[in-house]
């Protein structure tokens, strides 16, 4: 863990843009779950694996969470389609919900997360 309270998730290079995503383990509203970054236009966006439509995880398989085109994250389940930069629903059953996002950086040639009063890192 970093001095500031992140956790490292991957090595920067494991994130191509629209390619496939990294899942990590958190602690959503109480509760096990997963959080997974993606690279879209170059930068890394984190979110929790929960889909706005139903409570369920997004991934077609581990770490796929983008659609075909590489231009927006897709739930296997229903198809809701959201903005990999915003998490805002773009399409689908997700009607005007979005995901919910976790704070994310690179540095030091890592992806680094930083828990929230919502999303906290699970025990060690």
């Amino acid at each position: 863990m970093a001095e500031d309270n992140s956790l490292f998730v991957c090595e920067a290079s494991a994130l191509r843009d629209g390619g496939k995503g990294v899942r990590f383990p958190v602690i959503a509203f109480g509760h096990p779950a997963t959080g997974f970054v993606v690279r879209y236009a170059g930068k890394p966006f984190a979110y929790l694996n929960r889909c706005a439509h139903v409570p369920i995880e997004l991934d077609w398989s581990q770490g796929d969470f983008f659609e075909s085109s590489g231009l927006y994250l897709m739930c296997a389940t229903h198809g809701a389609v959201y903005q990999p930069d915003t998490g805002k629903c773009a399409g689908g059953p997700c009607r005007g919900g979005r995901l919910r996002p976790i704070a994310v950086s690179e540095r030091d040639g890592g992806i680094w997360w930083q828990p929230d009063e919502m999303v906290q890192a699970p025990a060690v």
